[in-house]
């Protein structure tokens, strides 16, 4: 762990991680408190589904967006404007309820749209922060792992929140993304931050094949972890627990957290490509271990070995993004990794609240398993242009 502490000395790491976590809190609560809300206020599965689906799919839309804003206007003015938006987006779902369906729709969109691009932006700024190489990418490794705590705290607060009012989870989303928001945004590194000029074209860093193929795989991965998420809370109904979603939940991040930190502590011989296809094998497994859906003490066990893999496959694609992208396109390329992720949950979250109204529960958690497998098919067809080089920028080591 001395490669940690190490990066933590560094002058603002601390507070740029510790405000980006507290900012992103909402994404690990989101989908729990607009799913459980809606429950609570006599919705179905499917419109539960629907409303967390359109959320995600918003803020799949608006990641690139912001994040192709911020390369060209810097990061405070584009991360306070965007956290504002996003939590009046919360309060107004709040207020609205599901009475009238269009206005809730209205509201979650809003939410998910501007949610503040704080993951892209704080790996654009590593590099500025920590000036020695092997200290970036153990960056990204804390990164993928620490994110984890987000959904490991986010469903618990989420619990924790709701037992105060059923729209108190939705207000704390506000609150907590607009307080992080604005630690990282007047902080020295993101005032002075400023990206590359662009040399492409309205395509921007989706000009890099290899960044097409490896956004596509998580997007399946984005998948399978919409599926858990829904397929939890329908686990926890269906055995009289409600508030044991959260707590498997929280496991399954456990689980990415421990497998996280125990990666970035050592130096990996060879690519981080080469290292992808296996570990999505492995996460696939997990997922397929959910289908035996057992008594709760196991279940938990499971929801945790699930996770394990999930942040070491994202510490190495946040290692290949910045060769990837095309220049002046790195914050870009960033919330597109977020976009096709958030898109594959919110997906995710549709496709197991429709089947889980049908067929019921381990219907639904066979797609986390097949999402598994197509992010593999995809990764190990397309892996060569993993390596290729960029449209404009270096060549992969």
């Amino acid at each position: 762990m001395r490669v940690y502490r190490s990066l933590l000395r560094a002058p603002h790491a601390v507070r740029l991680l510790g405000g980006t976590l507290l900012g992103r809190l909402p994404n690990g609560m989101g989908v729990l408190a607009i799913t459980l809300f809606t429950r609570d206020e006599g919705g179905s599965w499917a419109l539960a589904g629907l409303l967390a689906a359109v959320h995600g799919l918003a803020a799949a839309f608006g990641q690139p967006v912001l994040g192709r804003l911020m390369d060209r206007l810097g990061q405070p003015r584009v991360l306070v404007a965007a956290a504002s938006l996003a939590g009046l987006g919360f309060v107004a779902f709040a207020w609205t309820g599901i009475g009238a369906v269009p206005a809730a729709l209205a509201a979650v969109a809003v939410a998910g749209l501007f949610t503040p691009p704080l993951e892209p932006g704080l790996r654009a700024l590593w590099p500025e922060v920590l000036k020695e190489p092997d200290q970036v990418q153990a960056a990204y490794a804390m990164d993928a792992a620490a994110q984890e705590l987000l959904f490991t705290f986010g469903p618990v607060l989420v619990i924790v929140s709701g037992l105060v009012s059923d729209t108190a989870p939705l207000y704390a989303c506000a609150l907590l993304g607009l307080a992080g928001t604005l630690i990282v945004a007047l902080s020295g590194p993101s005032r002075a931050w400023r990206g590359s000029p662009s040399t492409g074209d309205w395509a921007g860093a989706l000009r890099s094949p290899g960044l097409v193929v490896i956004g596509i795989s998580l997007g399946f991965i984005g998948l399978s972890l919409g599926v858990f998420n829904v397929g939890m809370v329908a686990y926890a109904e269906g055995i009289g627990s409600e508030s044991a979603s959260g707590w498997l939940m929280a496991a399954n991040a456990l689980g990415a957290l421990t497998g996280g930190l125990v990666y970035g502590a050592r130096t990996w011989p060879g690519r981080p490509a080469r290292r992808i296809p296996p570990m999505l094998a492995a996460l696939t497994a997990g997922y397929a271990l959910l289908l035996l859906t057992p008594g709760l003490p196991l279940m938990l066990v499971l929801a945790y070995v699930s996770g394990v893999f999930l942040a070491p496959i994202l510490a190495c694609v946040f290692g290949l993004v910045p060769d990837l992208a095309p220049e002046g396109t790195v914050t870009e390329a960033f919330a597109w990794i977020v976009a096709f992720m958030t898109v594959g949950v919110s997906a995710g979250s549709a496709l197991a609240g429709k089947i889980q109204d049908e067929a019921g529960t381990v219907a639904a958690l066979s797609g986390s398993a097949l999402g598994g497998l197509a992010a593999v098919l995809v990764c190990v067809a397309g892996g060569w242009l993993l390596t290729v080089r960029s449209p404009v920028g270096p060549r992969l080591p």
